[in-house]
């Protein structure tokens, strides 16, 4: 009696959340996946050809094969790169910085392997969303994640409101992102926009030796404004 062939699995593989740090910084287990892995899902090959010989500098790039998994891969798409796990073979999604699936587009492949019983295996490691919130003080109970708010700066402070709004009515955290260059447009908005009492925290570079974690009150910010520039970083809004 024959059995059919059980598929692969998926595993989501954590990298650092900035140039600093070795492989201390991460389990063994994580490398020891990595090495017998040749199928990698990936938003930049560069990048994730880059995290690959961090993690072990023998590792061979030439036996690997990578697919490109970005904001722009259709359900279509994710369900042609996924059939070789489907088919038996264990792959890797490897993210831009930290968690896959997590404000990043591995969640669509995430989501295609749960819908063909593929197992999904995620990996212990770093994520900047959970630990700002846990360095913030705020409500590590009840939270949102809103992503990326708006570029364009009328629509950014109607939705910098709405989220305080949200804030301040139900106790729960918020936390958002924003590209890098557009950093210090953000705070100016946040500063302009929200009430002096509101709580903001600022956590830019997490786990990097030049990373800070700061929250006060909008008011102190207004007072004693910062520059945070071009670097990583995740707003979180709450009250006491």
């Amino acid at each position: 009696m024959s059995t059919a062939k059980a598929t692969g699995t998926l595993y989501l593989m954590p990298v650092w959340l900035g140039d600093h740090g070795g492989t201390e910084q991460l389990p063994p287990v994580n490398i020891a996946i990595a090495r017998g892995i040749t199928l990698w899902y990936c938003e930049q090959e560069r990048t994730a050809r880059r995290m690959l010989r961090r993690m072990d500098p023998a590792f061979d790039l030439n036996a690997i094969e990578l697919h490109r998994l970005d904001q722009e891969t259709t359900a279509t798409e994710a369900v042609e790169m996924l059939r070789p796990v489907i088919a038996g073979r264990d792959g890797a999604i490897i993210s831009e910085a930290g968690m896959p699936g997590i404000a990043d587009p591995g969640a669509l492949l995430v989501q295609v392997a749960h819908q063909h019983d593929v197992p999904v295996v995620p990996l212990i490691g770093p994520s900047s969303l959970f630990l700002a919130l846990a360095a913030s003080g705020l409500n590590g109970q009840r939270f949102s994640f809103h992503g990326y708010l708006p570029v364009k700066p009328h629509d950014r402070k109607q939705a910098v409101k709405r989220i305080e709004g949200d804030a301040l009515r139900t106790g729960a955290a918020q936390l958002f992102i924003e590209t890098p260059y557009r950093n210090d447009a953000l705070l100016a908005d946040l500063l302009s926009t929200c009430a002096p009492d509101t709580l903001l925290c600022i956590a830019t570079d997490v786990t990097q030796p030049e990373g800070t974690v700061r929250t006060q009150r909008i008011a102190a910010w207004r007072k004693h404004p910062v520059t945070i520039g071009k670097r990583p970083t995740v707003f979180v809004l709450g009250r006491r």
